[in-house]
């Protein structure tokens, strides 16, 4: 744990200086460069101690070290005259610039060529014309951020007769049209930790809402339906009511338009939970603008949520989860070129190393082959001033 933390600080570094020097070789490229690789760590455990945070100069040789010992125990893949694309969601979605940029740093830096592609809207018709774009380029393989779970079936399965290698990343779609999905932690554990979260903030009782992104959004929908399993199958929630689960379709304003309408429409609400980064932020300011004492949860990014993260009635958010997009876009990437060099088929048991974030193996679950990044970590009072800096 305490390696994973320390060697943040380097990682971080590392994609300042990528994305600075560099600009992009991307067509739509994302990535603001402050974002730095966070959550490689985010961090895995449930909170990181503060005995492992370490001054920023040990930290910093401390993880040199830790990857020059990496980098020799397993060279670098070399992805050398191969183009690995990117198709995010949308653009404009800071989530995705972060996820974006991590893909970028991996790939490039094993000598790969990149084309990350931002579709204007967050729609599957969207994406189904960037990705027949990239079929038309002949790039060696094309992940996605998928908008809709079976929307894209039929263009992704012309690009994988095209020979290129198809895998997902943050939202899967139908598996017998990818190779792999990299999930960025496991839907049940997600469910349990927001659920969790609603319980504690509600105090046990009383109306909750949730506000997602778009109503075909596959990981959004798989984590609200494991909140309902849970609330359908244990006592411990018969007392919680679940009143609405507006969308926000990852737009700011109808984020904020949705929020505003479930402080209208159910005067006796608790708590809102927003397991998405665009509808967490566009609620968390709501809600504290208009000094409600509706309390928000969720999913989101500490530099985006740090001045509404308090325990007090002045800040709208007690705390939230999120695990590290930087690193999410980095495993999409270290897959990539996995699959394109033949290290991995995409099998269940598929061995393979993502650089500095270590060992990973293909799993099957509930019937599809994944790649978890690991568990969401919390944000809250204590550690959101350290974070909020890094993505």
């Amino acid at each position: 744990m305490k390696k994973k933390v320390l060697s943040v600080l380097l990682a971080s570094a590392m994609v300042a200086s990528v994305l600075a020097g560099c600009g992009s070789s991307a067509a739509d490229t994302a990535a603001p460069a402050a974002d730095a690789a966070a959550e490689e760590a985010a961090p895995a455990e449930e909170a990181a101690p503060a005995e492992e945070a370490a001054p920023a100069e040990e930290a910093a040789t401390e993880a040199a070290a830790d990857t020059a010992a990496a980098d020799s125990a397993a060279p670098a893949a070399d992805a050398s005259g191969s183009t690995y694309a990117l198709v995010t969601k949308s653009a404009g979605n800071p989530f995705m610039e972060r996820m974006a940029s991590g893909f970028q740093e991996a790939v490039e830096a094993q000598g790969g060529t990149v084309v990350i592609q931002n579709p204007e809207a967050a729609t599957p018709d969207a994406q189904i014309s960037v990705i027949q774009s990239l079929i038309s380029q002949g790039v060696s393989s094309i992940a996605v951020d998928g908008n809709d779970a079976n929307a894209l079936t039929a263009v992704l399965t012309e690009a994988k007769d095209a020979g290129i290698k198809i895998l997902t990343l943050d939202s899967d779609v139908a598996p017998d049209t990818r190779t792999v999905y990299c999930n960025q932690a496991g839907v049940q554990q997600i469910g349990e930790t927001l659920m969790e979260a609603v319980y504690d903030l509600t105090g046990g009782e009383g109306d909750w809402a949730i506000l997602s992104a778009t109503s075909q959004a596959t990981n959004q929908n798989a984590w609200i339906d494991a909140m309902k399993k849970l609330m359908e199958s244990d006592s411990k929630y018969a007392k919680l009511n679940l009143v609405e689960v507006a969308y926000g379709d990852d737009e700011p304003q109808k984020s904020t338009d949705q929020t505003q309408a479930l402080l209208q429409n159910y005067p006796d609400l608790k708590v809102i939970c927003a397991p998405t980064t665009v509808g967490i932020a566009a609620a968390a300011k709501v809600l504290q603008d208009q000094k409600s004492a509706v309390k928000l949860t969720g999913l989101g990014l500490p530099s985006e949520m740090a001045e509404y993260i308090g325990d007090d009635d002045a800040h709208s958010c007690p705390y939230m989860y999120l695990w590290n997009p930087i690193d999410l876009g980095r495993l999409a990437g270290y897959t990539s070129i996995a699959l394109v060099d033949g290290t991995i088929t995409g099998a269940a048991g598929d061995k393979f190393t993502a650089g500095d974030l270590g060992d990973y193996t293909i799993e099957e679950i509930d019937g599809s082959t994944q790649i978890i990044l690991g568990p969401p970590f919390k944000f809250d009072p204590s550690n959101i001033d350290e974070w909020k800096s890094v993505y």
